[in-house]
């Protein structure tokens, strides 16, 4: 981040405008607290309760913003158990929290350990357990339960990922091949927060695709999100890298960067970020080709793209990346035409990749595990066969 805001001469500011803060809430601070156990009885060899549990459980539809708004305290506290008697020589457990979360939240400690996920809806994990009840390992005295802080870090699940800097078009893109209807406008930063669409085929494939603002554009002149959305990209199974044909330029103050600069430049913000995010599946869109000299400009760089691995290594070393983002399919595109033939092109394309990479790692699977086959009609069955519980 230092290296690209050295790079491209942007000033810093001293903090982000309050009307770009937005509303989205991808990060939830939680005090957890397992209840006590019940003490025990020593004269009748009595066991106390165990305390109840706190427990997070994923749900479908929910937001962190919900989840603040119906949690009264940011403090949560299972019930103690009852001790032992001589009426009641096991004491009751304690009552268990359960607190319903969104899909996609990891839960971490204040150290960043990870202590869970929750990437599927009904999945739970226990954050803090009961302490046991008394007994005559404990001496019949009750322990506490586990206390300690948690974050809950949302990443947003989608097929498709949207990175670009300002006014290149991803809302533009996203609201002509989805569902969604984010904010378009003709300067930069008119996304605040993110959007997700489904893009919907005849025949019922339904694929989502998310708009995430503050990737690229807010990382280097701090306008407040910066990289935290980036995270947002992992949970993706394709990226879409979306340019202008004209460049890039902040505002007249501002070096201006050619289209294939801001490539280069997008891929060493990935790079920086998290490595690993290169080997995804990559989609690059060069929009609105239906501005002056578009298509000159397109057939200009189209042979540095096609040669990008060589070409980037023509580039200072301070924006050079040091792995090339790999393309599965180059499209130019007049977005803002809004032109039907270009756009089932586009989500025929976006389709076709990842139905690709999904065959292609369904094989890899296949010779990594001789019996995958098998392993899987197993768990088909499985399910099948498995009892419910009501």
């Amino acid at each position: 981040m230092v290296v690209l805001t050295r790079v491209l001469g942007y000033a810093v500011r001293k903090g982000p405008r309050n009307y770009l803060r937005g509303t989205f809430m991808d990060s939830l601070r939680l005090n957890v607290k397992g209840g006590t156990g019940g003490m025990g009885l020593p004269k009748y060899g009595g066991c106390g309760g165990r305390g109840g549990n706190v427990c997070l459980i994923a749900k479908e539809g929910l937001t962190l913003n919900q989840v603040k708004t119906q949690t009264k305290s940011m403090n949560l506290a299972a019930g103690s158990g009852s001790p032992s008697s001589a009426k009641q020589l096991m004491g009751q457990i304690g009552e268990d929290i359960t607190l319903p979360v969104p899909s996609g939240i990891t839960i971490l400690d204040d150290h960043g350990r990870r202590l869970g996920e929750l990437d599927e809806p009904g999945k739970t994990v226990i954050v803090a357990k009961g302490g046991i009840g008394g007994c005559p390992e404990t001496g019949f005295s009750g322990q506490k339960g586990q206390s300690h802080a948690i974050n809950l870090d949302l990443k947003l699940i989608a097929d498709v990922c949207l990175v670009g800097f300002p006014n290149a078009g991803k809302s533009t893109l996203l609201k002509t091949v989805s569902n969604a209807r984010p904010r378009i406008a003709a300067y930069p930063f008119t996304t605040i927060r993110p959007n997700i669409g489904v893009i919907e085929f005849k025949d019922y494939r339904k694929i989502s695709i998310a708009d995430l603002p503050g990737l690229i554009e807010g990382a280097h002149i701090n306008i407040g999100m910066g990289h935290k959305f980036l995270k947002h990209v992992e949970r993706t199974k394709l990226i879409l890298v979306i340019v202008d044909i004209q460049g890039f330029q902040l505002s007249p103050e501002h070096t201006a960067r050619s289209c294939f600069e801001t490539i280069v430049l997008l891929n060493k913000e990935l790079e920086l970020y998290k490595p690993d995010l290169l080997n995804m599946p990559a989609i690059l869109v060069v929009n609105k080709m239906d501005t002056e000299n578009a298509k000159e400009k397109f057939e200009e760089i189209s042979p540095m793209i096609e040669n990008y691995e060589q070409s980037i290594k023509k580039f200072p070393e301070e924006i050079q990346p040091e792995q090339a983002l790999l393309f599965d399919a180059v499209l130019p595109l007049a977005l803002g035409e809004n032109d039907a033939n270009e756009i089932r092109r586009l989500k025929e394309k976006i389709r076709y990749v990842l139905d690709l990479h999904a065959e292609r790692q369904e094989m890899e699977k296949r010779e990594e595990y001789p019996d995958y086959e098998l392993m899987m009609k197993m768990k088909r069955e499985a399910k099948q066969t498995t009892p419910t519980l009501v």
